[in-house]
């Protein structure tokens, strides 16, 4: 939260840019965003940052159906964030499906929802860059003239970064990518 500035008191002519009923007090930034810039930002009223901070009656965010409209994009994004997360409410689910933002706005309100994805091991172990692992079964090395035996320990693996079913390792001193299916996190 932030103190409002001049152009975002303008942009939202004194009135909450949620529930339009109430004088904004405060810049909400929409994360994963900051306050570097008032585009990220959502003029919000000490009631609606309440229920921002500590949700405490979903049938206060109905005022939404009309924010959802609105042309700035972190007013929709956030008004979406907020649905989203009742959807299970047949009329926040109303809503949702009521209006079509952008896609860059609903990946924006969808990104706190979003989980990391991990590499892990055949046992659902986390794995990490420099773990020891041991091979679960005997692998047909492609390009190379040797398979390794189920039992194989492999010394500091490193995490294929847009992969995260493979590892690399070293094998004969050669280096091999490996499923994480077929590892063991030792």
């Amino acid at each position: 939260m932030n103190n409002l500035n001049e152009k975002l008191i303008q942009r939202c002519e004194n009135s909450c840019e949620l529930c339009a009923s109430e004088q904004p007090v405060t810049a909400y930034a929409v994360s994963p965003e900051n306050h570097d810039s008032i585009a990220n930002e959502v003029a919000v009223c000490s009631t609606c940052l309440q229920q921002l901070e500590k949700p405490s009656n979903p049938l206060y965010w109905q005022c939404l159906a009309g924010s959802i409209w609105n042309t700035e994009p972190a007013v929709q994004a956030l008004s979406y964030r907020i649905l989203y997360g009742l959807k299970d409410e047949q009329w926040a689910g109303e809503i949702i499906t009521g209006v079509e933002p952008d896609e860059a706005v609903i990946n924006w309100a969808l990104s706190v929802y979003a989980v990391a994805a991990e590499h892990t091991d055949s046992n659902g172990q986390k794995l990490q860059n420099g773990d020891t692992v041991v091979l679960t079964q005997q692998l047909n090395v492609k390009g190379a003239s040797f398979n390794a035996p189920k039992g194989t320990i492999v010394r500091k693996i490193r995490l294929v970064p847009d992969n995260t079913e493979q590892v690399e390792g070293k094998i004969n001193d050669e280096t091999i990518v490996i499923l994480t299916k077929y590892v063991r996190k030792s």
